[in-house]
């Protein structure tokens, strides 16, 4: 007895030493897809939201965690919800881009997304992935690490989501309609939005915004997501820094700044010290355009607010950055490096199997009913491919070789080398095609993505599905082969899943194709994707074990 007794004891004080290893769980969520009627700016709508809110619900979760999610329509549109930054390692079924992974759920029809996080821990963030719905369907995605695991930085008191995002007074199905149908480009939001609220809106004096409640000597983890349809943003909070610790749910070497951008698809985690004794300070997110391109000029606004502090107090202000403040956002970006701690290593690519130059820009198809456009219509290519999306789901057309669908012609040159960023062309004409660039399993990728100058130069936030990649090298102009190479960073590069092409410039990025399935490469600037800057990688199976696509789940929707 006393044997037993003593072994017991070991037992229970070798566990409390060496706890078992934290088990991943399956988290369930609902998404009822219905029709809610909004009030913003003073202007009411019926919009399409994921059960009744705006912004959608946001899914926790812990890393190497499953979700179930079942979507149910009950509006009138077609549905499809993309995981945006989740890996979908062999799943891409669950990945969400309409026609491309998958049919959209019907109206009045149910699909239930199932994929697991595979070592994947930060902020990441779902949306609709099909015509404009997601301009109000979407959320963010809170990934902790595993129970036990800390974050490779100081732990902060308090955690908050902030999304970002736009809004039109109109239905933004009746603005794109519209705009395809004159060949023009769409108009522009009427605000941009702070976790669904303008703040201060000159016709609309009512709404005071979101307000972040702090509490003196606190530190704040602000989990930021860029949901504008169109348009990058500078985030920045008076009299406050924030320190950078992560983006596209990857770590990064913390620097400290006063000014945030974020481009549409991107996240980005900050910390933030309420060092103030009390007061209100204003919150701003305005817009990044350096190219001569119209947008919503609008600034959003909130309130950092100190427990204690009346709210009849002034609210201490701050100047968001010049609309084309280039060198504020060149400075952010020059900043971010992967942590490559020996815990979170930067395993970049350094040999190349395929070496990818793709050209990104504008350009003019004809279009005779196009009247406003004088017959032209504005178009967006990826090398001077149009994508044209087809009627049957790419991923079910190569997992069961139905013909016809898609081509695996997608060019790894631009067809024409001209000036790319600077020059006119006379020719603005682009290809059309649904073509794919097929890659075998584990092949390692560079490409480098550059901006063209056709009817105008713009920053392209080029977001890759089913992959994180590194970006290794930037820079303006156009890209020299044979000096900028030199220059690459192979060490710290940051690890992302979506990245600024410069407006005028380029930018290279490397990835390992471990992930078999097909997987969108697309602009999140929605116009430029709705003009057909997409295409898509179809990565083939390899030959180990788990290195096949898993086959389809039962309630897969059909077209």
């Amino acid at each position: 007895m006393k044997s037993h007794m003593v072994w017991f004891l070991f037992l229970v004080s070798f566990l409390s030493v060496f706890p078992a290893p934290s088990k991943s769980m399956v988290r369930h969520y609902k998404f009822n897809v219905v029709m809610k009627n909004m009030t913003k700016l003073c202007s009411s709508k019926p919009t399409v939201t994921v059960n009744g809110r705006y912004p959608g619900p946001t899914i926790y979760a812990r890393e190497d965690d499953t979700l179930l999610i079942k979507v149910v329509n009950h509006v009138k549109y077609n549905i499809s919800v993309h995981w945006h930054g989740v890996r979908q390692v062999r799943t891409g079924w669950a990945d969400g881009p309409a026609y491309i992974t998958q049919c959209p759920i019907q109206p009045g029809q149910v699909y239930t997304y199932n994929y697991t996080l595979t070592g994947q821990r930060g902020t990441l963030w779902w949306h609709a992935h099909i015509l404009w719905l997601r301009a109000t369907v979407y959320g963010a995605i809170v990934i902790l690490p595993k129970r036990g695991v800390p974050y490779p930085f100081p732990k902060p008191d308090h955690e908050k989501v902030i999304v970002l995002g736009e809004w039109w007074k109109s239905d933004t199905e009746n603005v794109i309609n519209e705009a395809l149908k004159s060949g023009l480009a769409p108009n522009v939001s009427d605000s941009h939005m702070i976790n669904g609220r303008p703040g201060l809106a000159k016709n609309c004096p009512s709404d005071q915004g979101y307000k972040l409640s702090v509490e003196n000597g606190k530190t704040y983890l602000l989990r930021l997501v860029n949901a504008a349809l169109n348009e990058e943003m500078f985030f920045k909070v008076a009299g406050h820094l924030f320190t950078v610790v992560e983006v596209d749910a990857c770590y990064v070497k913390p620097f400290k700044t006063d000014t945030i951008l974020i481009a549409p698809g991107q996240t980005t985690n900050v910390l933030l010290t309420a060092s103030k004794s009390s007061g209100k300070y204003l919150v701003t997110a305005s817009p990044f355009m350096d190219a001569p391109i119209a947008v919503d000029n609008a600034t959003a606004t909130a309130t950092l607010h100190y427990s204690g502090t009346l709210s009849s107090s002034q609210t201490i202000l701050t100047l968001p950055p010049p609309q084309n403040a280039t060198s504020v956002a060149n400075n952010f970006t020059k900043s971010l490096r992967s942590l490559n701690s020996k815990k979170y290593p930067a395993l970049v690519p350094t040999t190349i199997d395929h070496h990818l130059f793709f050209t990104v820009g504008l350009g003019l198809n004809p279009c005779p009913t196009c009247k406003a456009g004088n017959g032209s219509r504005v178009v967006a290519s990826i090398n001077n491919v149009t994508f044209v999306m087809p009627q049957t789901a790419l991923l079910p057309a190569h997992y069961f070789n139905i013909s016809g669908v898609f081509t695996t012609d997608f060019p790894k040159n631009p067809p024409h080398v001209f000036n790319y960023s600077g020059g006119s062309v006379t020719n603005m004409a682009t290809e059309t095609g649904t073509r794919l660039y097929k890659l075998p399993y584990n092949a390692t990728v560079q490409l480098v993505l550059q901006d063209t100058g056709v009817i105008a130069p713009e920053n392209h936030p080029i977001h890759l599905h089913g992959f994180n990649f590194f970006e290794v090298g930037r820079g303006l102009g156009n890209f020299n082969p044979k000096k900028d190479p030199n220059n690459f960073n192979l060490v710290d590069p940051v690890e992302r899943n979506t990245i600024g092409v410069p407006s005028g410039g380029w930018v290279v990025i490397r990835f390992r194709a471990d992930n078999p399935g097909v997987w969108f490469m697309h602009c999140h600037l929605e116009v430029h994707t709705t003009w057909g800057l997409k295409m898509a990688f179809l990565v083939e199976n390899g030959k180990g074990p788990n290195q096949s696509i898993l086959p389809p789940p039962k309630d897969f929707p059909k077209c």
